[in-house]
């Protein structure tokens, strides 16, 4: 019971990040200020749900890792200390920030600078978060490494 909820939570938190991230850059292309403010608005709003499947996702993850620390289970223990850090630090600071400046539609050089930071704190988190259930599901066998090919030479033998 404890790994599926472990899973759950874990691609809950993955898949609103990919939807927070790709709302907010598509949003910022083509959409209006008022559009913009709207995703900002609707973000913190879908931190109710990120926040604690991602809670989940760690305190689960480290009860199910037990006192390992080597291999696929020590690497995501490892992430997990960044991953929280830069959600609590970074990600959620700049989510608030960024949707009380579009709310009073100010869209200035703070705005955007914030903005590219949380863009690039939230493609680090999607890339540590990936790894984590790339290496969950190496581990329970529901995907297999790739093997690696030889080099093929294409110079014909003399």
């Amino acid at each position: 019971m404890l790994k599926r909820v472990h899973a759950i939570a874990g691609v809950t938190g993955f898949a609103l990040i990919v939807v927070f991230w790709t709302s907010t850059v598509i949003s910022e292309l083509f959409g209006s200020y008022e559009t913009i403010a709207a995703v900002k608005a609707a973000i913190l709003w879908g931190m109710i749900a990120l926040i604690p499947s991602l809670a989940i996702a760690g305190a689960s993850g480290m009860k199910l890792g037990g006192k390992r620390t080597g291999g696929r289970v020590g690497a995501k223990k490892k992430r997990m200390p960044f991953i929280a850090l830069n959600g609590i630090f970074i990600l959620v600071p700049s989510a608030f920030f960024l949707a009380s400046r579009s709310s009073q539609g100010v869209f200035d050089a703070w705005f955007y600078g914030v903005q590219t930071i949380e863009l690039i704190a939230g493609a680090v988190n999607l890339t540590l978060i990936g790894l984590n259930i790339r290496d969950g599901l190496m581990m329970t066998g529901r995907l297999r490494p790739q093997k690696r090919k030889a080099a093929v030479s294409t110079r014909p033998n003399v």
